[in-house]
């Protein structure tokens, strides 16, 4: 009778800092001194004595995470050990490594984060501390982070990221922060330099930096103020006055009931506020814009950088058509096109049950197509009206904005008792007749 077949190793994941061996803890090394195949970056890897760590030294590929699988498969049944910065389960490779191998598979040694060790430098509570990373992410991701006598740690891409952040600071009416740079955290090279946003002149120093941010908003400022919530001003978004506006926004948002990580398609997207909106909601909140425009497309990329979300994917093309493809959403919104031969039936059927369709118009042509579905599949049918103070002569009167119609529905999850849809309409018809 033959033996079940070995159960794979674990691999064990080293978090390192910038004190490198001598920080490590006793079964830190163990993992390391055990290790056939020590895989890391070039900095990491150099942070290993050679006469302790005689196992294989792989670097890292670049783009990194397509490469796990592939060593991960081509190392098998040997003592691997990951190498990482900090806290490998932290911004770290642990992730990429967790959702390969599962938690099962790994044996993961923490080392205090760059997060831990900023916040005891500068004396700041970690829990009411703000984390962007910029490390393969655009710069712009932190302008969404920005809020009066808000503190934001900024984990650095290199030398160059400072500056980078004081330029964003300036453009985004943010200049009198102060701002402190904290490099080699835990090293005996550990260096601190700061100053304000609006003044910096600080060269390029160490790459290995985290930046503290210490918000003020420039008073003075033309930049308008965000808030936290859906509805920002209009005069946030660069628009062709293709722009679902201020109030209208925020009740369509509050229908669409974000949740993080979840994917909304904004479909004839005009300046992208919808998505932009959606994906502020929460950093793990993903958005696709639709637009048949190419200067709107454009013009949408534009606004979800200045908006602090340059993840948001624009995808430029008429719908149904440039659905295709698509990742399945969480939500749909419709803010134009509705009248485009199949588009609702296309949305309508990449919602999974529970999904949320949220559609405004202001035409009769679109109201009436909004009308037929409502009768169909339900939900809530509601006009929105908003009207603004302004002169009527030497008087103040009301000036009315076009209504807005908005249908709202959720995708119902099926019963194995519910009749067919036609079904269910047939019957809605004859009780139409006898009332």
């Amino acid at each position: 009778m033959s033996s079940a077949p070995p159960l794979p190793l674990p691999v064990s994941v080293v978090g390192l800092g910038a004190d490198g061996w001598a920080g490590l803890t006793a079964a830190a090394r163990s993992a390391l001194t055990g290790a056939e195949v020590l895989i890391g970056g070039p900095r990491q890897l150099d942070l290993l004595p050679a006469g302790d760590c005689a196992g294989e030294r792989v670097a890292w590929p670049s783009p990194l995470r397509p490469a796990v699988p592939k060593l991960m498969a081509e190392h098998a049944g040997r003592r691997i050990a990951v190498l990482a910065s900090g806290d490998p389960m932290f911004y770290g490779i642990g992730r990429a490594l967790a959702e390969e191998l599962g938690p099962n598979g790994l044996r993961i040694h923490p080392h205090p984060s760059s997060v831990s060790y900023a916040c005891a430098r500068l004396g700041w509570p970690v829990e009411d501390t703000e984390v962007v990373t910029v490390v393969g992410r655009p710069v712009a991701r932190l302008a969404a982070a920005l809020y009066e006598g808000r503190r934001v740690l900024v984990l650095s891409a290199g030398a160059v990221t400072p500056n980078e952040i004081a330029a964003l600071l300036r453009e985004r009416g943010f200049g009198p922060s102060r701002m402190r740079v904290l490099e080699q955290l835990g090293s005996e090279r550990e260096d601190t330099y700061e100053g304000r946003a609006e003044s910096w002149e600080h060269p390029p120093g160490d790459p290995l930096n985290v930046v503290a941010v210490e918000c003020r908003r420039d008073r003075g400022s033309a930049v308008p103020r965000l808030g936290a919530t859906p509805g920002l001003p209009d005069t946030a978004y660069e628009h062709d006055g293709q722009l679902t506006k201020r109030h209208v926004r925020a009740a369509t948002l509050c229908a669409l009931a974000p949740a993080p990580g979840e994917l909304l398609w904004d479909i004839g997207g005009g300046s992208g506020s919808i998505g932009i909106e959606w994906m502020r909601t929460h950093p793990s909140c993903r958005a696709v814009a639709v637009e048949r425009v190419p200067e709107r497309a454009a013009r949408i990329t534009r606004n979800a950088a200045a908006l602090g979300v340059p993840g948001l994917r624009v995808v430029t093309g008429a719908a149904p058509a440039a659905l295709a493809g698509l990742p399945a959403p969480d939500a749909v919104f419709i803010g134009g096109g509705l009248t485009a031969p199949g588009l609702l039936d296309a949305a309508w059927a990449a919602l999974a049950p529970g999904g949320r369709l949220v559609v405004n118009t202001v035409t009769l042509e679109s109201e009436a197509v909004l009308t037929e579905r409502y009768r169909r599949h339900g939900g809530d049918l509601v006009k929105l009206a908003v009207a603004h103070a302004a002169a009527v002569g030497g008087f103040t009167g009301w000036r009315q904005a076009m209504p807005v119609t908005q249908w709202t529905v959720t995708k119902p999850w099926p019963r194995p008792d519910a009749p067919p849809a036609q079904d269910r309409n047939e019957e809605n018809e004859e009780e139409d007749q006898t009332t």
